[in-house]
């Protein structure tokens, strides 16, 4: 069967959250913003196809500050741009094997630190 949902309280959530950054500081020298984290999690976590409009929709900030952080994360490989065939005005992101492994290592580290919590 399923796993039950874990009730945090507010203080526990935060702990976990400062766990987690913390840990991720430690053993990954990339150092994401908050922005980049939540750009990385909605390319990999929702559907494609992921434009620079619309993630500045869903993020609600304008089209340069994703191209901003697009440019970083593509440095590092999260992330890959191309112009979409179809409509030249778009820029479609993609996602990497870099990038793929980036955030499955932050889940695993975020169950490790989840089971560390004292619920």
């Amino acid at each position: 069967g399923r796993p039950m949902p874990v009730e945090l309280s507010a203080s526990q959530a935060l702990n976990l959250w400062h766990s987690v950054s913390l840990e991720q500081v430690r053993i990954d020298n990339r150092d994401l913003t908050l922005r980049q984290i939540s750009i990385l999690l909605h390319i990999y976590l929702v559907p494609p196809p992921h434009t620079v409009r619309g993630l500045a929709g869903i993020l609600g900030v304008t089209k340069p500050v994703i191209t901003r952080a697009l440019d970083t994360m593509g440095d590092l490989g999260l992330v890959t741009r191309s112009r979409d065939d179809r409509d030249k005005r778009n820029v479609i992101i993609k996602r990497t094997v870099e990038g793929a492994l980036y955030l499955e290592k932050l889940g695993d580290l975020i169950i490790d630190q989840g089971r560390k919590l004292s619920i």
